[in-house]
């Protein structure tokens, strides 16, 4: 039965996100919700079991979304992003195989 709820959320998760068009949190959010009901999870404990879930989460995240705004932004600053963007241009415009 567990599973079969879990199946069932990831079907309204993937309905919420590309039929409906709701934002991909929102849509991560009642699903876990809903989920939750439906495993049987008293109705007060869901959303600090969801704050819990995601703040784990995101707590290990953020610091490679960090590392990676910052190597970013030195790449942009030194030019590098402008010699990617040309030659992605020049590879596809050209088929230039070369590069591989």
């Amino acid at each position: 039965m567990q599973f079969l709820v879990l199946l069932l959320g990831i079907a309204l998760l993937l309905l919420l996100i590309i039929k409906v068009k709701m934002n991909t949190f929102v849509a991560l959010i009642l699903t876990a919700f809903i989920v939750a009901l439906g495993l049987g999870m008293n109705p007060a404990d869901v959303p600090g079991t969801i704050t819990k879930g995601i703040g784990s989460a995101m707590g290990e995240l953020a610091v490679v979304f960090s590392f990676g705004a910052m190597i970013g932004r030195l790449v942009s600053d030194a030019g590098g992003s402008y010699r990617i963007s040309e030659t992605l241009i020049n590879f596809s415009v050209r088929r230039d195989c070369s590069l591989l």
